[in-house]
């Protein structure tokens, strides 16, 4: 049995007479507050810039497999008028050598056994609706989005990672392949960005074609499907690595170790949204997109393709694509690299 509290003079009942003193009273309850937490500096909306395209999709850039011409699609030409992009490119740094003498060939070793069990092959074979051209057109739009947040180029492989290895597991419908992309980069940036994306700005994008919770019910989905495995091995990672052993072997300048992996970035965002590069691992895709740069910039000390243990023969012919990739999206590389590197770039003419 609750104790009466005793009226307080100062409430309408000490006014109006006295109640009866058998009456309960509730002590007056402390509400609490939730934090209210926000950003120190808000996103920016994605530019409405007419693309052509499904359902927002846009195709930026050609892909080997799907074209062998050398001329840009309509979409490339379009999205050349759209200057509103801002440079996916960030500011060299100099990378922290010491880190690398410690736990460098430690972590190299361990990513190296871990990446055929999140290597991804054959990821459409299960998919009646959705192409590799479809796929191309995706991940080309993510990655405008993926510019448009500022985000890592982590977040990025990890985004086509979860795409991949999802549907090797699931037949994903034509109308739910747009969802699925925004799910896997929102899974991918709770991974490693500070500052993920907000929902209702990934909604947006998507021109209000889906919910909230039919994004959050396919965010559960994914995550049971590849049982919590995300922690996948990175073209990026190994970009990282192979960078770190050239300057720390003497094979390369600073300057232009960083030059040749700046320019490597570019020309694997390129494979990324190309289907016929998901046969070859993320570490064989990593130092064959470091021997193109060098063979680019004309550096004097090409990246030794020795170094990453695979056949010859693999090396050749995934070079070889990439050769066909990148002059197939020469007028789309200046859109993704840094000025002062894309000055110094040349095109053999074998390539062209």
């Amino acid at each position: 049995m609750v104790t009466p509290c005793p009226a307080s003079p100062a409430s309408p009942a000490a006014g109006g007479g006295r109640r009866d003193s058998h009456q309960n009273l509730r002590a007056p309850v402390k509400k609490s507050r939730r934090p209210c937490l926000r950003r120190k500096k808000p996103l920016r909306p994605l530019n409405a810039c007419s693309l052509p395209g499904d359902s927002g999709v846009c195709d930026l850039f050609e892909s080997p497999s799907s074209s062998s011409d050398g001329a840009d699609s309509p979409a490339v030409s379009a999205a050349r008028d759209c200057s509103s992009l801002p440079s996916p490119a960030q500011p060299l740094t100099a990378l922290d050598l010491q880190t690398f003498r410690e736990y460098g060939q430690s972590c190299y070793d361990f990513r190296k056994a871990q990446e055929n069990l999140f290597h991804p092959r054959e990821s459409l074979a299960r998919q009646p609706q959705v192409t590799a051209e479809s796929r191309c057109k995706l991940l080309s739009w993510l990655l405008q989005v993926h510019r448009q947040f500022g985000l890592s180029f982590e977040s990025l492989c990890l985004t086509v990672n979860t795409l991949d290895r999802f549907l090797l597991t699931t037949p994903v419908a034509a109308d739910c392949f747009q969802l699925l992309g925004v799910t896997c980069l929102l899974i991918a940036c709770k991974q490693v960005e500070v500052h993920p994306p907000r929902l209702k700005q990934l909604l947006v994008l998507c021109g209000g074609a889906f919910s909230r919770q039919q994004l959050c019910n396919l965010e559960c989905i994914v995550l049971h499907k590849l049982h919590f495995s995300l922690g996948a091995p990175t073209i990026n990672f190994f970009l990282e690595h192979f960078t770190h052993w050239r300057m720390e072997a003497g094979q390369a300048e600073v300057t232009e170790a960083l030059e040749a992996q700046t320019l490597a970035r570019g020309v694997a965002e390129l494979s990324l949204t190309d289907y016929a590069f998901t046969t070859y691992t993320p570490s064989l895709l990593a130092i064959c997109c470091l021997a193109l740069a060098d063979g680019m910039l004309q550096h004097q000390h090409a990246m030794d393709l020795r170094l990453g243990e695979h056949p010859e023969a693999t090396l050749q012919d995934c070079l070889g694509k990439l050769q066909t990739l990148v002059s197939i999206n020469s007028s789309s590389l200046p859109r993704i690299l840094p000025p002062q590197i894309w000055e110094r770039c040349s095109l053999p003419q074998s390539w062209q």
